[in-house]
């Protein structure tokens, strides 16, 4: 079964942003076989994709379950569609999952992405996320996949090593940490980890920045937002807040094309 990787919200060099597998599929296969090919595949994400009267079916799997939204992986679909052909340049690339009808389109170099916002909403700090981080957060709030903590400075967020294993135990699917960016280049900084995904620190993550944009957006006053995800690999989202929808883009670069053999 071949598979592309793409790096997804590249920044400044080839070896930043999230890597994705991507597999274009000629006809379904049974669910196992997804998780296990996303097993070996060893990324934070393994795209599937499906042709349907028009419509690509797309879902998303880490090495260890099935997840409901994926920005990174979603980006490198669409860059994988027009890169082989599969679907013309100038093209909309239109999918369906089980997060609805997610669209992506090429503007002005980057691919652009229309997205549900997931706004948090202000929880109690949690004891286990005090466990964590052993760092009072400003704030604490939590959408229906992820908990969000903001703090007072990018040193903060940069500096963070988190207990993975109390974070397993906040009971969302993931840890959102944030901070408003001490450079000009960007407006908020942030790192993303999710653990009971089985994704220890994700090195960028697109569905995160669906919350980030609205958060950021109502204390900043700026519809447009440009985050930078301080991982280790780092990578650059660019947002914007249309009513209930954002708007992701982000670059993304193919890495290589490998094959895997399912026994």
């Amino acid at each position: 079964m071949k598979i592309h990787v793409v790096n997804a919200f590249v920044s400044d060099g080839r070896d930043s942003g999230n890597p994705a597998a991507v597999c274009v599929l000629e006809e379904d296969i049974p669910d196992e076989d997804k998780q296990e090919v996303a097993r070996l595949a060893g990324l934070s994400e393994t795209a599937f994709l499906l042709e349907k009267e028009g419509l690509f079916g797309l879902r998303w799997f880490t090495p260890k379950v099935e997840v409901d939204l994926c920005g990174h992986a979603t980006l490198a679909s669409a860059h994988v569609l027009w890169e082989t052909g599969l679907l013309p340049e100038r093209d909309e690339a239109r999918f369906f999952t089980k997060s609805g009808i997610l669209t992506a389109t090429r503007s002005e170099g980057l691919v652009e992405m229309d997205f549900p916002v997931l706004e948090p909403r202000p929880v109690d700090v949690p004891e286990e996320l005090l466990a964590a981080i052993d760092r009072k957060p400003l704030y604490v709030g939590r959408n229906e996949f992820d908990h969000v903590a903001l703090y007072e400075s990018e040193r903060v967020v940069r500096d963070a090593v988190p207990k993975l294993e109390r974070v397993t135990k906040l009971g969302s699917r993931g840890l959102v940490i944030t901070a408003r960016s001490d450079s000009p280049r960007y407006d908020f900084v942030s790192r993303f980890f999710a653990p009971n995904a089985g994704i220890g620190e994700d090195p960028v993550t697109g569905s995160a920045h669906c919350c980030l944009c609205p958060f950021w957006s109502s204390r900043l006053g700026k519809k447009r937002l440009v985050g930078y995800q301080a991982s280790e690999r780092g990578g650059v989202v660019h947002v914007k807040l249309v009513g209930d929808r954002v708007f992701l883009a982000g670059r993304a670069v193919t890495v290589n094309g490998r094959e895997i053999s399912l026994s």
